[in-house]
């Protein structure tokens, strides 16, 4: 059985079980549509947390950045990791307390305003649907190479799959189907991890190996630093971003993580206040398993690339770039015509690849070495090969000859990351669109059946805005999840914060705060990135993905004035901020 059928059935086999666990589990009120009646244990809640947020971005293309970037990737490393001690040690449990469904719900009775409450759904929803953008993607990558489907038609089974146990069970199927996604993609990341640790170093433990030695005795790092300096790059092991761009990313990756809607929420599914404390720390402990392999990964992807492409020629290239380049991910440019594939440092051409198609058969035109052919103009430099990003985890077991089932285990564990956090992210737009603007502004005396009823269509509508940013999304699956980091500490972060811990701090700070904070962050990421802005005048030398740090700091540099500037809030308002801060007695 090669590897397309391993693949047909460990993910059919996985698939099978999140629709047993999802209909066993099924939503039949408001509270389990919302937060899973609020009686999930610590442990479980922890899996289903880690599984939540442990998306696409981390299983996929986490370890590919860092695979290119080298020492720079560390940013995602310190910024999403980090992020979860803030939210352990200042958020977790006061909203934990608050005991309500969702991030504007807080937002909206903390400041008593429906105002607020609707700039807090509208925020809820632009970042779930920028994050949620890059989950659809990684689905698309994954169906694409190992069911070798079109990227759109994996997008579109991915919805389904989505829908059905998104709208069937709500939070607790999504709650309980994490769990069982949780320990799908953690073996799928570190088995093969250990396979390539023992082949490499004799050493099974992939955070030990990184720093051992091949059977050469040299280091692992030491030899992929002169592998890349060969080749023209620089030092896997040193940094070549701005300094103030390393804070800034890594900041708003952190504070982001504290202000996620998606995050948040599960903490409101824990039977006490003291249990989203603790479900935060099984939560990190879940996630630092695959967050200490990754640069292990990292480091064994690109030194198994550079030893089996560079100076090799076309015809007799490894099968696993032809496979991958049918996929698009992968593409060849032969400057020279010497039918050799070079291997260096700058772009191969400009723009990501565009295939030349047969217009009456609709088959690839093939060139004089069998490579597809490109219409991506040429541009200066030495560079031949394009690989992208995101196709580095995937493709690591094909690249290292591990066996098909390893494979198809890897693609398995792709796809439970994309989908366990999309489904999170699908109950952040339904409940926000629901529960916050239907039942808390919109209809108030809207029953219960009726609620629910508009949860599930407004679930339904989500999926189909997220399948659409799948098929089309704005950038590789990092970057996107790195902006919605942003636009969340940009917008979240202060209103949550302060909200806690500031009794003074009112309605007309936090909206302005709010929409100053995430409309600098927005229209910074939209120039740069997407109207073509050059990266010279990059404001301080900060890049998209760090934005979201300044855009924190206006958040907080107008929202406090803007506070002192007007009435408190009232006295019953001051009293559940006093009320919040209180130690349970449970």
């Amino acid at each position: 059985m090669g590897v397309q059928g391993w693949t047909f059935l460990i993910v059919g086999l996985t698939f099978a079980l999140y629709i047993v666990v999802a209909i066993a589990s099924r939503a039949k009120s408001t509270g389990e549509f919302y937060v899973a009646g609020k009686g999930v244990s610590p442990i479980a809640n922890g899996m289903a947390t880690a599984a939540d947020w442990m998306s696409a971005a981390s299983f996929i293309s986490m370890a590919g950045l860092i695979a290119f970037l080298g020492m720079d990737g560390s940013v995602y490393l310190m910024g999403w990791t980090g992020g979860y001690v803030l939210l352990a040690l200042l958020l977790a449990p006061y909203l934990r307390k608050f005991g309500k469904f969702t991030v504007p719900d807080f937002v909206g009775d903390r400041y008593a305003s429906q105002t607020a409450r609707i700039v807090a759904v509208l925020c809820a929803i632009f970042v779930s649907f920028t994050y949620i953008a890059g989950q659809m993607r990684g689905v698309g990558v994954v169906f694409s190479r190992f069911l070798e489907v079109d990227i759109t038609l994996g997008v579109i089974i991915g919805m389904g799959l989505v829908f059905f146990y998104a709208v069937l069970g709500g939070m607790k199927g999504i709650t309980y189907t994490q769990v069982a996604q949780y320990c799908v993609l953690i073996f799928a990341y570190t088995i093969p991890a250990v396979f390539l640790a023992f082949m490499v170093t004799g050493n099974p433990v992939p955070q030990l190996a990184l720093g051992g030695t091949d059977a050469d005795g040299v280091g692992l790092l030491q030899k992929l630093d002169g592998m890349l300096t060969d080749l023209g790059f620089g030092e896997y092991t040193g940094y070549s971003r701005d300094k103030l761009d390393v804070v800034c990313i890594t900041a708003a990756l952190m504070l982001g993580t504290a202000g996620l809607p998606h995050v948040i929420i599960r903490f409101f599914t824990v039977k006490r206040v003291r249990d989203a404390r603790s479900s935060a720390g099984w939560a990190l402990l879940f996630i630092a398993i695959l967050y200490t392999t990754a640069p292990a990964i990292a480091v064994f992807a690109r030194t198994n690339m550079l030893n089996s492409v560079p100076g090799v020629a076309y015809a007799d290239a490894p099968g696993w770039l032809k496979t991958w380049e049918d996929t698009g991910l992968i593409a060849w440019r032969d400057r020279n015509d010497d039918g050799l594939i070079n291997h260096a440092a700058g772009p191969a051409f400009a723009g990501k690849p565009a295939f030349v198609f047969d217009p009456k058969t609709d088959e690839p035109i093939r060139g004089p070495h069998g490579q597809r052919v490109l219409t991506n103009e040429s541009v200066a430099g030495q560079n031949e090969l394009y690989v992208d990003r995101d196709i580095m985890v995937l493709a690591n077991p094909e690249i290292a000859g591990l066996p098909d089932w390893i494979i198809a285990l890897v693609a398995a564990g792709g796809l439970a990351a994309a989908l366990s956090t999309a489904a999170g992210l699908l109950m952040v737009i339904s409940s926000a669109i629901s529960h916050d603007l239907v039942k808390r502004v919109m209809h108030p005396t809207i029953s219960e059946r009726s609620e629910l009823r508009a949860a599930r269509f407004a679930a339904a509508a989500a999926v189909v805005g997220a399948g659409l940013l799948g098929i089309w999304p704005p950038d590789y699956v990092a970057a996107v999840v790195a902006f919605a980091f942003g636009l969340a500490a940009s917008s979240f972060f202060p209103a949550i914060l302060l909200g806690i811990f500031w009794k003074r701090f009112n309605a007309r700070g936090a909206v302005t705060g709010m929409i100053c904070g995430i409309g600098f962050t927005a229209a910074y990421i939209i120039y740069f990135k997407f109207l073509g802005g050059p990266k010279e005048a990059w404001w301080l030398g900060i890049s998209p993905e760090g934005i979201g740090t300044i855009g924190m700091l206006v958040n907080f540099a107008i929202a406090i004035p803007v506070a002192l500037l007007n009435p408190p809030p009232p006295r019953e308002v001051q009293d559940l901020v006093e009320d919040i801060r209180t130690p349970a007695a449970s």
